[in-house]
């Protein structure tokens, strides 16, 4: 998909009536978390949604995956969190129209520590962002691979959980834990926080273990499981290196037009 193409807000999909915050998460690496967060925000944008990606991973992989360069990352989702700056002081417009990021430092890595004093620690997210959305539709936050102190403030000041899950064994092993996790987060924290869905990813339909986890994950969490699954493409691999989400970098192959219809599919899902 060229950048000329999603200057065209398509037309038929349900609208957003006020700022929709959403928290990717899950504990183990590499499951494709950031993939999925700089991807659907792309597709979200591409439907004609004002996307703001909320980098809060020390590594800032989700940054490097939209292109912005180190030297830009001058203020950061550290500073918004410490107080240090406004949202939108933050905030860089990506190449990708509509979609903007507010990227992450390496200072992240020292927040455990450094914010673990602080009054109501887990709220100097949603203190820095939810009042101050402005004319954005959709807001994702890419959680570091961890349940610490960086990942219950995404959690706090979100509305929702996304979940990517991927097709293996040693995936399902934390699920349990981050559940949990997300229960104790609506019972002391965020009433309001719920799970928007689980989306299965890197499925590979010649391993049979990817059909067996996915029946397993299906059979626990039913309806909350998206219909959608992202496939292993080698497409989707090469995107980042190239500061590019997959859709601008290839719209043609099977992984952009996966997170397409899972876009598509998790509108219908905040609509409903």
């Amino acid at each position: 998909m060229s950048l000329a193409a999603l200057e065209t807000r398509p037309r038929g999909l349900p609208v957003l009536r006020r700022a929709r915050i959403v928290a990717v998460a899950n504990q183990k690496g590499g499951v494709g978390k950031t993939t999925t967060a700089i991807n659907l925000g792309t597709a979200l944008a591409a439907a004609g949604r004002r996307v703001l990606v909320i980098d809060l991973d020390p590594q800032g992989n989700a940054s490097t995956g939209l292109g912005v360069e180190r030297q830009a990352r001058a203020v950061s989702s550290y500073e918004l969190m410490s107080g240090e700056a406004e949202l939108d002081a933050a905030t860089i417009d990506t190449g990708v129209p509509r979609l903007a990021i507010v990227p992450a430092s390496p200072d992240l890595s020292g927040a455990e520590l450094e914010f673990a004093a602080r009054e109501r620690r887990e709220f100097l997210l949603s203190r820095a962002i939810r009042s101050r959305l402005g004319a954005v539709d959709a807001v994702l936050i890419d959680c570091p691979p961890s349940l610490n102190l960086l990942t219950i403030n995404a959690l706090v000041a979100a509305d929702s959980v996304l979940v990517p899950l991927q097709c293996e064994f040693y995936a399902l092993e934390g699920l349990t834990q981050l559940m949990r996790t997300i229960e104790r987060v609506q019972r002391a924290l965020n009433p309001r926080l719920e799970l928007l869905g689980v989306v299965l990813t890197m499925y590979d339909r010649r391993n049979n273990l990817c059909d067996l986890v996915a029946e397993d994950v299906r059979g626990h969490f039913r309806d909350k499981v998206f219909d959608t699954v992202i496939p292993r493409n080698v497409r989707i691999s090469e995107a980042p290196s190239h500061g590019q989400p997959v859709l601008i970098y290839d719209h043609r192959c099977a992984g952009a037009q996966a997170y397409m219809r899972l876009a598509a599919e998790t509108l219908r899902r905040v609509r409903a």
